[in-house]
């Protein structure tokens, strides 16, 4: 006790504070407890249905959650940026967590696809206009955090003779995957998008050109400081959030909007059929770890059948077996 005492003494001293003041703080301060610490009553206060379909709240909570789990990979993300390569068992735990997360989210899918009422939900929805998951920013700013803005483009757009980073940002493809699937302007989604967001997410575009997750990459490939379990560490984030999770958005706008007599559009007023699958987005963060094969197949049964075995392979090798075996 006397060692901690001292411990304490020269922490406070440090800071130029009196340790006495503080201990006398103790005798006044409240025990800490559970609800307080998460902020249980202000978070249950937080669910603020527009309607009174009871499944609306089912809708509002799985988002926030959601959106817990994005701020979980963005923390991760924030500390790749400024890990040493030296130490490759800090880099896989951090990239393990962020496979794990995006996986537990694809999974955790199922409560949109099967815990609502379809009949409510599609009487709700209209309710939401024009709210929409697209606005989700904090997943752009994972997409920018992971990856080069260039990756990011429309796919037409992917080979535009310029690396400014502003001329870049015009052409993100999810500013081509909001756009009225009747007229090809701007959905009211999108516009209002915009001008929340624009500035900032182009202002995270130029700081991240050179710490986002793929520029690390690139750069420690060319010093060879990538082995290959690292490199199939990062393969299994690729296809967990460019192909999984953005699929799980598409089987689920097909299960609620797809019917025998038309689709639906989504709450943003896009057209969900052409924006919403993998394989028409293209999109991997990181690029040079994909064969041109492979890219030219991405999000396709084919393509998904051929990294299943692979990731079983890895499983059966073993250093990496965990995260393998749940990535099946």
């Amino acid at each position: 006790m006397q060692e901690k005492l001292e411990a304490l003494r020269r922490k406070y001293s440090l800071l130029g504070q009196d340790m006495e003041t503080y201990l006398e703080g103790l005798l006044y301060s409240r025990s800490l407890t559970y609800w307080d610490y998460i902020e249980l009553d202000t978070l249950l206060t937080l669910q603020k249905p527009r309607t009174d379909f009871p499944d609306e709240v089912i809708f509002i909570v799985y988002h926030q959650i959601t959106e817990l789990y994005f701020k979980l990979i963005k923390v991760e993300l924030e500390l790749l940026s400024q890990e040493s390569w030296q130490d490759e068992r800090t880099l896989l735990k951090r990239l393990r967590r962020i496979e794990s997360y995006f996986r537990h989210l694809a999974h955790s899918f199922e409560i949109m696809l099967y815990g609502m009422d379809s009949e409510n939900f599609l009487r709700f929805r209209t309710a939401l206009l024009p709210a929409s998951g697209f606005q989700s920013v904090q997943f752009r700013e994972i997409e920018l955090m992971s990856t080069g803005l260039r990756q990011l483009l429309a796919p037409h757009h992917r080979d535009l003779k310029t690396d400014h980073i502003d001329e870049l940002y015009n052409y993100i493809y999810w500013k081509y995957g909001n756009l009225d699937s009747r007229t090809g302007e701007k959905t009211l989604t999108l516009k209002i998008f915009e001008q929340k967001y624009d500035g900032h997410l182009r202002a995270m575009a130029h700081a991240w050109v050179e710490k986002n997750l793929n520029a690390r990459l690139e750069q420690a490939l060319t010093k060879g400081q990538v082995s290959d379990k690292l490199i199939q560490v990062f393969r299994e984030v690729d296809v967990q959030v460019n192909i999984y999770w953005r699929f799980v958005h598409l089987r689920t706008a097909a299960y609620y909007l797809k019917s025998e007599e038309k689709a639906l559009p989504s709450t943003g007023g896009t057209n969900w059929q052409e924006y919403l699958p993998p394989y028409n987005q293209g999109i991997q963060f990181f690029p040079s770890l994909w064969s041109e094969e492979e890219k030219a197949e991405w999000g396709r049964g084919s393509f998904l059948e051929r990294f299943r075995r692979e990731v079983e392979a890895t499983w059966r090798r073993g250093p990496s077996a965990p995260l393998a075996q749940e990535a099946r």
